[in-house]
C-alpha cells in the first residue's frame, strides 16, 4: 500500500517511529535540513520548529525525571532545533534547563529565550540576571517581557542591555489570546525584534492585526499554545489525517497543526512544549519538508471545522 494511502494518526505515527529509531535513532533528521526563517530585525535565520517549556519543565529534579527531559532536549536538537523558550513564570524550569543543557549537548546550537516577569526596573534586573545564571549561558540571544507586565520599565532596561550587547534581541509576549488591543499599541510605536502570542488553526485571531502588523514592523513572531493545550488532539481524537496533507511531509496531526501555523508567511517559529521523546520528534517533523501554500492552508482549516 502506498504511504498516500495510508490513513496515519499520532499513535500510528510514534510506533512507526519507534521502529525506525531502533535502527538508526537520530539518521533522518540528520539527512534533512531544517525549515528556516529570517529574523527581520537581522537576517539570522531559525528553525520554525522551536520548544517551550511551561509545565512540561517545571519538574522535581529526581533522575529519572531528568534522564527523561535530558532524552527531549537531544531529540529536539538531533531533529534541527535551536530555539527554547521559558520564563521564571515556569516556576523549576529555567534551573532544569540549565542541568539538563550540558547532558543534550544543546549549547552549541541553542537559541536561548526567556522572559522578565516580575515588577520594578531593579527586581527587572535582579530577575533577568538570576535567569542567566540558572540557564548557565554567558547572554541570552532573546529577552522578552512576559505578559506585559509592567512592560514600559523592563523596556527601557531592555534597550540598553541591547545596546550595551547584554542581550541580542528584545521582545514582549502574551498568551490565552489576551491583551491584543494592548500589544498591538506597543507594536505601533515600539522597536521590537519579537513578539509572542497564540495562535492555531482554531484559534486565529492573530491573523486580523498582530501577524500583518508584525510583517509590516519587521518583528519576528513566537507562536505559543500552538495546539490549545492539547484541545486540538482532542478535537480530531483517532480521526486519520488527510492523505493530500503527505504532499507537504505531514504524517501526523501534530505535523499538520504546526505546518498550518508556520506556513504563514508572519509567523517565524512556533514552540510546542512536551515533556515525552517520542512527541518531541514527532512535532520536530513540521521542521522538515514542504510548507503548505496559502490555498492548502485553507483546505486545512475547512478539514478540521469539518471534523
Amino acid at each position: 500500500m502506498t504511504r498516500s494511502k495510508m490513513p496515519f494518526t499520532r499513535r500510528c505515527f510514534i510506533r512507526s517511529l519507534a521502529v525506525l529509531s531502533a535502527a538508526s535513532p537520530w539518521v533522518l533528521a540528520a539527512e534533512r535540513r531544517p525549515i528556516e526563517k529570517p529574523i527581520p530585525a537581522s537576517g539570522e535565520t531559525l528553525p520554525v520548529i522551536g520548544m517551550g517549556t511551561a509545565r512540561t519543565f517545571d519538574v522535581a529534579d529526581d533522575p529519572q525525571t531528568m534522564v527523561q527531559l535530558a532524552a527531549v532536549l537531544r531529540a529536539f536538537f538531533d531533529h534541527g532545533g535551536a530555539l527554547i523558550d521559558c520564563s521564571p513564570m515556569y516556576g523549576n524550569a529555567e534551573r532544569i534547563l540549565g542541568q539538563l543543557l550540558p547532558m543534550a549537548d544543546g549549547r552549541r546550537r541553542l537559541f536561548a529565550a526567556t522572559k522578565v516577569w516580575i515588577d520594578g526596573k531593579e527586581a527587572g534586573i535582579e530577575q533577568m540576571e538570576r535567569s542567566r545564571e540558572l540557564w548557565g549561558v554567558k547572554r541570552f540571544d532573546l529577552m522578552q517581557i512576559h505578559n506585559l507586565r509592567d512592560w514600559r520599565t523592563h523596556l527601557d532596561t531592555l534597550k540598553a542591555w541591547k545596546a550595551q550587547d547584554r542581550v541580542r534581541y528584545i521582545g514582549i509576549t502574551t498568551s490565552h489570546g489576551r491583551d491584543h488591543e494592548a500589544l498591538q499599541s506597543i507594536l505601533e510605536q515600539e522597536a521590537l525584534d519579537f513578539v509572542q502570542f497564540s495562535y492555531n488553526i482554531e484559534d486565529r485571531a492573530a491573523e486580523e492585526r498582530l501577524l500583518p502588523l508584525a510583517a509590516d514592523r519587521g518583528i519576528a513572531t513566537l507562536i505559543n499554545r500552538p495546539f490549545q493545550r492539547g484541545d486540538l488532539f482532542r478535537k480530531v481524537g483517532n480521526k486519520p489525517v488527510p492523505a493530500w496533507a503527505a504532499d507537504y511531509g505531514i504524517a501526523s496531526w501534530a505535523q499538520f497543526l504546526l505546518k498550518f501555523i508556520v506556513s504563514h508567511p508572519a509567523v517565524t517559529c512556533a514552540i510546542p512544549a512536551t515533556s515525552k521523546t517520542h512527541h518531541m520528534i514527532d512535532n520536530m517533523g513540521a521542521n522538515h519538508g514542504a510548507l503548505p501554500d496559502a490555498r492548502t492552508r485553507q483546505r486545512m482549516v475547512h478539514y478540521v471545522a469539518s471534523l
